[in-house]
């Protein structure tokens, strides 16, 4: 499966379409400044709260990520002949902290973004990982799965209705 994401529609302009579009995930990056901005800029009811609980998720998933990746210590693939197309901050692969921060925000997020958008960008960052050469697809439906249940784990904000003045 890495051998076709790394070896099939790779004309220059997609490949650095797909890597500009990859570095937006780095550290979470894109994820975070999405909270931000909602948490400045919506002024729904406990929204901001919200928007800043999804920011700490995506936080911790990314340093949940970071704990997994130096406890399986899997190395990057490296295919003969294919170098990858984009740098990465460490030779460590498993789990893809690109996806798991991705799906930790989708979930986190949900209520507050349309939910369509955000997988779409979830999925594009989880497909673009294998096409640079840089995860296993298993890296990519790891981190899946594990920015998913942290989101899932994490306490639910608590009501407004519920404090007292």
């Amino acid at each position: 499966m890495l051998l076709g994401a790394r070896t099939r529609l790779h004309p220059p302009a997609l490949e650095r379409l797909v890597a500009a579009y990859s570095r937006l995930g780095e550290h979470g990056a894109c994820w975070l400044l999405i909270g931000g901005g909602g948490a400045v800029l919506d002024r729904g009811p406990d929204h901001r709260r919200r928007w800043s609980r999804g920011m700490r998720i995506v936080a911790a998933s990314y340093g949940l990520n970071f704990l997994v990746k130096l406890a399986v210590r899997r190395r990057r693939p490296e295919l003969k002949g294919l170098p990858p197309l984009t740098s990465t901050v460490s030779r460590l692969s498993f789990p893809s902290a690109h996806c798991t921060t991705s799906f930790a925000a989708t979930r986190a997020f949900r209520g507050l973004a349309p939910t369509g958008p955000l997988y779409a960008a979830a999925v594009a960052f989880a497909l673009s990982r294998p096409y640079l050469g840089v995860h296993y697809p298993s890296d990519v439906l790891a981190g899946a799965l594990l920015g998913t249940a942290i989101a899932e784990a994490w306490p639910a904000p608590s009501s407004q209705a519920g404090r007292e003045a």
